[in-house]
């Protein structure tokens, strides 16, 4: 995508832009085993996840080499709206729980 097709940093996600960064982020957590630690860290910042998402935008000089400009604009619209910090606890719950259903069936 180049850069005059990049939505702007204040242009809200799409559902399924929303769903696409929440998934590949609970993936990547669970598949590092950091199901417990990461739900209690967003459980105990929902309340601020939106100043979260605002120091995103401050910061994204500093942040955009790390995650690209798309990453930044994502991780910072999806912690604007607290509901989907809620959508992303229930989706690494919902992995960790397939996770260990997996695990289960690999033994027998």
């Amino acid at each position: 995508m180049s850069y005059a097709q990049m939505p702007e940093m204040d242009e809200p996600l799409s559902d399924d832009e929303r769903d696409k960064l929440i998934n590949d982020l609970a993936k990547k957590i669970v598949d590092r085993g950091m199901e417990t630690p990461a739900v209690l860290f967003l459980e105990m910042h929902k309340p601020i996840s939106f100043l979260a998402g605002q120091s995103m935008i401050a910061a994204s000089p500093f942040l955009v080499p790390l995650f690209g400009q798309a990453g930044v604009r994502g991780y910072s619209q999806l912690l604007n709206e607290p509901d989907n910090v809620e959508r992303l606890i229930r989706r690494i719950e919902d992995l960790s729980v397939e996770k260990d259903i997996e695990k289960k069936r690999e033994k027998k």
